[in-house]
């Protein structure tokens, strides 16, 4: 029932494409946007290539404006080089055959699949410049060092979650009402301050990391960003 509603909550909030033409993905725009592909048929055994474009620098005016019909939407969807839907994010574009899922978090993407209506899903292929397309490529050239860099993002993220659990414990024992009732917790680890600049750029670089590979875990990359 709450999968049902949720997909419901993201399809209401479709709306047409303007028919603009999807624009070539240039270098600069590494960390700004996303680009991927894929094929499908259609009821009628015609294939059509889709793509979704997803900008994410889109601010919280750019998303009210198109919420209003208005601007440019934070993610739309072309079939064969063409608008034909876009939406605010996270999303589920409807295509022949079941819905192309997009979800975004503040270093990247976490859901860009295709979800067919017998519940299988696939994700879809990145532009080839794009940081996802440059992360796959290295993951297919260097499997070994990619599962390295795969591993050492985990265990930084894994370290970074446990001192801020440390740290939030010790901070919320620490209030009069609680302490009186459970008493106080202090943590084992206290950073200097250059350590701390130094897990939280590491932590950021590892969530970096795993949305360029669409990996997410909700409560490991969710709270160490």
């Amino acid at each position: 029932m709450v999968n049902k509603l949720k997909r419901r909550w993201q399809l209401a909030k479709v709306r047409a494409g303007d028919g603009s033409p999807l624009r070539d993905y240039h270098l600069w725009q590494l960390f700004a946007r996303s680009v991927f592909f894929l094929e499908l048929a259609d009821h009628d055994g015609i294939s059509h290539s889709y793509a979704v474009d997803v900008r994410h620098l889109a601010d919280a005016k750019t998303r009210q404006q198109h919420d209003n019909g208005e601007g440019k939407a934070p993610a739309a969807l072309y079939r064969n080089g063409v608008q034909v839907s876009r939406s605010n994010v996270p999303t589920a574009f409807p295509v022949p055959g079941g819905v192309i899922e997009v979800a975004t978090t503040a270093f990247g993407l976490k859901r860009m699949h295709f979800v067919s209506e017998a519940g299988v899903e696939r994700a879809l292929r990145p532009h080839p410049r794009s940081q996802e397309g440059l992360r796959a490529r290295l993951g297919q050239r260097y499997p070994r060092a990619s599962a390295v860099i795969g591993a050492a993002a985990v265990v930084i993220l894994v370290v970074a979650l446990a001192v801020n659990l440390l740290h939030g414990a010790e901070v919320l024992t620490h209030s009069p009402i609680i302490a009186e009732k459970v008493g106080t917790f202090t943590s084992p680890i206290h950073l200097s301050t250059w350590a701390n600049t130094t897990l939280i750029t590491a932590g950021a670089l590892a969530a970096l990391e795993r949305a360029t590979r669409l990996r997410h875990n909700r409560f490991l990359d969710t709270l160490t960003s």
